[in-house]
């Protein structure tokens, strides 16, 4: 068994074990955090990972860094970019304000593993310091935050794809379904005829006018105090850090990253996290509101609508012998239920700033990466076993497109309003078809009931009017 190191910081000294790569605050941390079990995100890791290579290049660069330990950390960075040391954060999600606890996790590592590249051993921290050289000019106030936004344009680009699979799916049953009339429901009662197909291109447009308003959140992430150090100023960096740092994480993470206009104001304010918890919050009701149209829409069979068919992809009840139930819709509704709890949590932490600094920005930061995180996982699965395999019941919809009294309604021209209702009545307490009464009553010729309620005429109703 090989004997732990002993680390030193500010509060004292404590044994670290050996083969760690995280130290003595990360072991502190561990200790005074043990809330959840939760880990932050890969996205989080991996973001942080390029803001130091850039960071350690713009200070070599500037002469805030030797070339030698400025190599071996940047070699450090580059490994924990590509996710080497995932395995390195132990750290709970809730933990110390403002993020120091994650930040000093990442310094420890880095001067860790530079140290061993430069033949050094582990928590020899004169010759690469976690504080002194993997952290110089820099500050949690500005990397935790830069980093947080930046692993949040990655979460937004891989939800992206995922959200473009689920409309993909929904625009094919549009075009499937095109030409299927169905009752239409308005207060979940009888109304006009619309087309299966209409109402998934519906479905496919409202997730893609969703995903039209993403680019100026996206700008606001890009927006970073990376360089401003302690409170904006960006006090102990050297001349011309700021701007080269964020150029040169702009080119690591392939994002169009910019330098604050207002260097305090990003350092005080986390709207931009805001806006993308906002963001998701609004994606999230609308796909509670497909999920739950697909659940009614494929409700019964033998007592609810009926009308459309979802993949039977499990047993639905372990008492009712063949109950299949619209499970992965279900899983929507609580994938996105959950979002919604996290735009909650995120709206109190994004408020809750004072002065300088807002200090909940890791609560914040995890609720919109696992927020995203999810979304981006199901999405695309929702698509395969649902969305894909979903089939129109054509008998019952022909059934209830033919009992609707609504499609009365386009009479009303010929004989008015209350001639209409009058004989929307009639039917309703006679249980004659409204066909039969219109012909019976002399109101109508049985060709012309044909022309106007027929088949043909039908499916020219669902048809927009230019």
């Amino acid at each position: 068994m090989v004997p732990p190191r002993t680390e030193e910081d500010s509060l004292g000294s404590r044994e670290v074990p050996e083969n760690a790569y995280w130290g003595i605050q990360t072991l502190r941390a561990r200790e005074n955090f043990p809330v959840s079990g939760l880990r932050s995100s890969r996205h989080l890791v991996r973001a942080y990972a390029l803001l130091k290579l850039a960071c350690c290049r713009a200070n070599v660069a500037a002469g805030g860094l030797d070339a030698e330990r400025g190599r071996a950390i940047g070699r450090a960075a580059e490994e924990m970019a590509d996710g080497k040391f995932d395995g390195e954060f132990p750290i709970d999600v809730f933990q110390a304000g403002a993020g120091t606890s994650f930040h000093m996790n990442v310094n420890e590592v880095l001067a860790n593993r530079a140290l061993e590249i430069l033949g050094k051993p582990r928590g020899s921290y004169r010759e690469v310091s976690p504080n002194d050289h993997v952290n110089r000019g820099q500050s949690t106030n500005d990397t935790y935050p830069s980093a947080a936004q930046v692993a949040t344009l990655f979460a937004l680009q891989e939800l992206r794809g995922a959200l473009a699979t689920l409309v993909a799916s929904l625009s094919h049953k549009a075009e499937e379904f095109a030409r299927v009339p169905k009752a239409g429901r308005t207060h979940l009662k009888d109304a006009m005829p619309v087309t299966l197909g209409a109402e998934f291109r519906a479905y496919a447009t409202a997730l893609t006018r969703v995903l039209e308003t993403l680019p100026s959140v996206e700008r606001g992430l890009a927006e970073i105090p990376l360089g401003g150090s302690a409170v904006g100023s960006g006090v102990n960096s050297v001349p011309g850090f700021r701007a080269a740092a964020v150029k040169e994480y702009a080119a690591l993470s392939g994002l169009p990253l910019a330098v604050a206009r207002d260097p305090f104001e990003t350092m005080q304010s986390r709207w931009p996290l805001g806006a993308a918890s906002a963001w998701l919050r609004t994606l999230a009701l609308e796909l509670v509101r497909i999920a739950n149209d697909l659940r009614l829409l494929s409700s019964g069979p033998a007592t609810g609508f009926d009308e459309i068919r979802l993949p039977e992809i499990q047993p639905g009840s372990s008492i009712m012998p063949a109950k299949v139930n619209p499970s992965a819709a279900e899983a929507l509704d609580m994938v996105a239920f959950h979002v919604l709890g996290a735009d909650a949590a995120t709206a109190y932490a994004v408020s809750a700033g004072q002065l300088e600094i807002n200090v909940m920005m890791p609560l914040a930061a995890f609720e919109v990466l696992f927020a995203a995180g999810i979304l981006s996982n199901y999405l695309p699965v929702f698509a395969r076993t649902c969305v894909d395999g979903i089939s129109a019941n054509r008998p019952r919809l022909e059934q209830f497109l033919v009992e609707s009294a609504a499609i009365a309604t386009v009479l009303t021209p010929r004989l008015g309003y209350l001639k209409v209702a009058e004989v929307l009545h009639e039917a309703e307490r006679s249980g004659r078809p409204v066909r039969e009464l219109l012909v019976a009553r002399g109101l109508l010729s049985a060709a012309e009931v044909e022309s106007l309620l027929g088949e043909a005429a039908l499916l020219k109703m669902t048809e927009p009017v230019p």
